[in-house]
């Protein structure tokens, strides 16, 4: 064998050993980018969603005995020869332009084999574009403006319902209210909740839910009487709460972040505001601290929601992954850390189902993936996403803050009617 033959000889076999290491360190982590708001007047509710998806990766990456669902015994992706999967969270702030840089900078320099985020609505809308230009996966987990899955995009899938599920279940449940289908309570005359007032936050998220009430509204035969969107970053919100109790409306109903839902709360209490109906739809609603901080002043108040405690009841993966959470946190599971949980859980089985890191692989897999509701732990029919990218499979809960016996408060299921867990408290009770 000549010198030249040899000297090609050793390059190809050092080719191959670096082609090798690539692969085997591919096959060790498969990275995956996660922008939620880790500072700012959303911080807290970031930092769980946080929590909540290190906790779920944790559980995939480690056999973990307890826990009911395959994914829980693979310690790895199977189909990916055990890789690891590997989040890398950034802080977009709760800003949207913030939110697509940052994107930018997972995709070109961290070299993230998708995306899964964003919370807020207005930063999904700029990060999925991103992912969408670069042709880079991004799996939603929990933001609920229905317009993200109606702009014809190819790299983006939600996998919690929208908002218009969640207000229709609204409705549902006035519905039944009026026709006597609410556990606890006879037929209530809809002429003690036809007259509805709507105050949301002024941003992708709360203007869509506003337009979505309206419309609601509109279907089921009630009155919009009073409609407000404010700023959310308003360190007053008196004006606003004036101008609902002047309408004197049976209903009141909010989408709130968590600063602006307490401040609403404590300023309509000082007003002794008066209504029949008190609704919020989840965000600060539904936050572990909104409970904490406001105690019995809730009581009475509904939140729409995806998960709540009382499921470990009806549903046992639910209760075992609540159980790991709230041994390493000190807190339930609410409806949005729930959903990062399924969020990451996703992943873990669209990466299983592609066996690459390919785009193209992992598209593929989005299109055609049916997660079973026996693996989740919401109440959902399973994860299986449409033309869109939208989840059809999923479904929405509606909890009512209650007072025990022992004066703490606890969330309770009172929609669907199937699922309630206590009789629901009506009028709203309203502040002393």
């Amino acid at each position: 064998m000549s010198r030249k033959q040899i000297l090609f000889v050793f390059v190809l076999f050092l080719s191959m050993v670096t082609m090798s290491s690539a692969l085997f360190a591919a096959e060790k982590e498969v990275k995956i980018g996660v922008l939620y708001p880790l500072s700012g007047a959303a911080a807290t509710i970031g930092r769980d969603l946080q929590r909540a998806a290190e906790l779920t990766a944790e559980i995939i990456n480690n056999k973990t005995p307890g826990v009911d669902i395959p994914m829980a015994q693979w310690g790895g992706i199977p189909n990916l020869g055990g890789a690891k999967i590997k989040l890398i969270f950034v802080d977009h702030r709760g800003e949207p332009d913030r939110g697509a840089d940052l994107a930018k900078r997972l995709i070109l320099d961290d070299k993230v084999a998708g995306l899964m985020g964003a919370y807020h609505s207005s930063v999904t809308k700029t990060v999925s574009a991103v992912a969408e230009r670069y042709g880079v996966p991004m799996i939603n987990d929990s933001s609920t403006s229905p317009e993200l899955t109606k702009r014809g995009f190819k790299w983006f899938w939600r996998t919690t319902p929208h908002d218009d599920y969640f207000n229709r279940d609204l409705f549902e449940l006035l519905k039944g209210l009026t026709e006597g289908k609410v556990k606890g309570i006879p037929a209530v005359p809809k002429d003690k909740l036809k007259n509805l007032a709507y105050a949301c936050e002024n941003t992708e998220w709360g203007s869509s839910v506003a337009k979505s009430l309206e419309g609601y509204a509109k279907e089921y035969g009630f009155n919009m009487v009073k409609g407000i969107l404010y700023n959310a970053n308003s360190p007053d919100l008196t004006s606003e709460a004036k101008t609902l109790v002047a309408a004197k409306p049976d209903g009141m109903l909010f989408a709130s972040y968590l600063s602006d839902s307490l401040l609403m709360i404590r300023t309509l209490k000082g007003m002794r505001a008066q209504t029949n109906f008190f609704w919020g739809q989840n965000a600060g609603f539904e936050m572990a601290d909104f409970a904490k901080t406001l105690g019995a002043d809730i009581n009475g108040v509904l939140t729409r929601t995806v998960f709540i405690a009382k499921l470990i009841k009806v549903k046992k993966v639910a209760g075992q992954i609540n159980a790991l959470y709230k041994k390493k946190y000190g807190d339930d599971l609410t409806g949005a850390t729930a959903r990062s949980v399924v969020g990451v859980q996703a992943w873990a089985a669209v990466l299983n189902k592609a066996g690459s890191v390919d785009p193209k692989a992992i598209q593929k897999a989005c299109n055609e993936i049916n997660i079973p509701a026996n693996e989740l732990v919401m109440p959902w029919a399973g994860v299986k996403f449409d033309s869109t990218g939208q989840n059809v499979l999923g479904r929405g809960l509606i909890g009512q803050y209650q007072k025990g016996a022992d004066g703490k408060i606890d969330l309770e299921i009172v929609y669907p009617f199937d699922l309630a867990t206590a009789n629901f408290i009506y009028p709203f009770p309203g502040w002393k």
